[in-house]
């Protein structure tokens, strides 16, 4: 069987503070397969960014730390990498496509021009073969004209032209993993539509595994292979998508299914997720969920669960579903 081209091993990353310490990431653990699409999904301050951050070895020192774990990429543990070393993979083995393109792109710079630094930065090309390149990348994702859109500037390109030259600039290189944190977030839906189409086109043609952060289930349903659940730095359920759309055993995972507008049905009101997520820097006893949850038992309030095997691929951080 073939080995894992990323696995993420007990991964823990904190931030020490004045007010205490932050645990934005505690014990999490996911593979990611070649060519796969491997989704996280979660609420706003779940954890999802600083996973991918730390993959990256790209957390904001003094106060943030990667202190436990192991981020294994193609057997090798980038955090035993020195910062040297790091360098020479991002952007050539692992990229990033960030929430917003604006604060991305230099908006003193020309589109043509930052994308070339990338190729130019991992790639013996030479200059002429550098515009070639970024030519071809900016056609395969579509964007109009590229031959005239190298010398614009990011003002000059709408919002979802922007996307498109990072996610030209993300497989300039032909990585081997692409990390896509909420790419579609700020664009309108049918723009959405098309960046999604174009990530999918894209990655037959290249055969990138990808990363994808979202909390927009109906992106997870249309895009995952897998999917992991994070709730307060954990992952709290994780299973192929089928399963997690179909069976849920997790209450936080139910009530995400549950907020879910669904054809046919003439509900008035959505069903919500009572409260607030946790503070990371005071977290409850026992179960992180278990001020929120519908269905808490009294030692859920007491003691933390571990993760548990339901079945090949199914994994689950829950006391309850042994009661079920």
């Amino acid at each position: 069987m073939e080995s894992p081209l990323l696995e993420v091993i007990d991964l823990k990353t904190y931030f020490f503070t004045l007010e205490g310490v932050v645990k934005a990431v505690d014990e999490v653990s996911f593979t990611v397969n070649r060519g796969e699409v491997f989704g996280i999904v979660g609420e706003s301050g779940s954890g999802k960014t600083i996973t991918s951050l730390s993959i990256l070895r790209l957390i904001p020192p003094p106060s943030g730390k990667i202190i436990a774990g192991k981020i294994l990429f193609k057997g090798e543990d980038l955090l035993e990498k020195s910062s040297k070393e790091m360098r020479s993979y991002r952007g050539s083995r692992i990229s990033m496509v960030t929430q917003d393109p604006m604060t991305s792109l230099n908006p003193v710079y020309r589109v043509g021009n930052q994308i070339m630094e990338a190729i130019a930065f991992h790639q013996a090309l030479k200059r002429r073969d550098q515009k070639e390149k970024v030519v071809e990348m900016m056609r395969l994702v579509q964007i109009p004209s590229p031959e005239m859109r190298i010398k614009e500037y990011p003002h000059q390109f709408s919002g979802g032209m922007r996307q498109r030259a990072m996610i030209a600039m993300s497989l300039s290189c032909q990585p081997d993993l692409l990390i896509a944190d909420e790419p579609t977030t700020a664009l309108d839906v049918t723009i959405q539509a098309q960046i999604l189409r174009l990530m999918k086109e894209v990655q037959n043609v290249f055969g990138t595994a990808i990363i994808f952060i979202t909390h927009d289930l109906g992106i997870v349903a249309n895009m995952c292979d897998r999917v992991a659940v994070m709730y307060a730095g954990k992952i709290v359920e994780q299973a192929d998508v089928r399963t997690i759309f179909h069976s849920p055993r997790h209450p936080y995972t139910r009530g995400l299914m549950n907020s879910i507008p669904k054809l046919g049905e003439g509900k008035e009101r959505l069903e919500a997720i009572d409260g607030q997520p946790p503070d990371l820097g005071n977290l409850p006893p026992g179960c992180d969920f278990s001020p929120r949850c519908p269905s808490v038992l009294p030692f859920c309030r007491q003691e933390k669960p571990g993760t548990e095997t339901l079945s090949k691929d199914h994994e689950i951080r829950c006391f309850r579903w042994r009661e079920e």
